[in-house]
């Protein structure tokens, strides 16, 4: 995404690296093995993080043709990322509300898994932290479809482009817009 203001993309870039990224034989939440992990949280976050990944995201929703009425994803990755969007496009004046999509329907309560401000008929950006085989995304956009709310993207802040994720999404008819891939983040953290 290079038609936001560079600060910001460079401001998450630094959190990221300095923050985000573990160097070391790991395993993922998809099953896959890598030498490094990302646990975007830690910069999504922090107060700076927060600011960052706002100004980008509205920037983003504003860059395309028809924003959607709605950001959000799987509980917990997409949450902090979704209502720093939320938040700052409130300030420049665009409404785009926020949502949680959970990971099993509730057993309490009004028994739902899509939580916020949703009604059927509305469109959505479904967010994610990092994107490996897209798996956490589809879950986020399966509730969301079935509950009536139309998605056609994904707007990630990491994509670790190892996992097929990108053309999971795509055999969903979704596009993926990400602001970094693991490996540069990665390569980065390394020096």
């Amino acid at each position: 995404v290079n038609s936001f203001d560079p600060t910001h993309i460079q401001t998450l870039k630094h959190l990221l690296v300095s923050r985000s990224v573990i160097l070391g034989e790991i395993t993922l939440a998809s099953g896959l093995r890598s030498d490094f992990y990302v646990d975007a949280r830690r910069t999504t976050m922090s107060a700076a993080g927060q600011e960052a990944m706002g100004r980008v995201g509205c920037g983003f929703l504003k860059s395309l043709s028809e924003p959607p009425a709605l950001v959000g994803g799987l509980t917990m990755g997409a949450d902090p990322i979704a209502y720093a969007i939320a938040h700052r496009c409130a300030l420049e004046g665009l409404a785009v509300d926020a949502f949680s999509v959970r990971k099993s329907v509730k057993a309490h309560g009004t028994n739902r898994r899509v939580e916020g401000p949703v009604r059927k008929g509305m469109r959505a950006l479904v967010v994610e932290d990092c994107v490996t085989t897209g798996g956490s995304a589809l879950s986020a956009v399966r509730a969301l479809r079935e509950f009536g709310i139309t998605v056609s993207d994904v707007f990630a802040l990491v994509d670790r482009s190892e996992g097929r994720g990108r053309e999971r999404l795509g055999q969903e008819r979704l596009g993926l817009t990400s602001l970094f891939t693991g490996r540069d983040l990665a390569d980065a953290a390394r020096g």
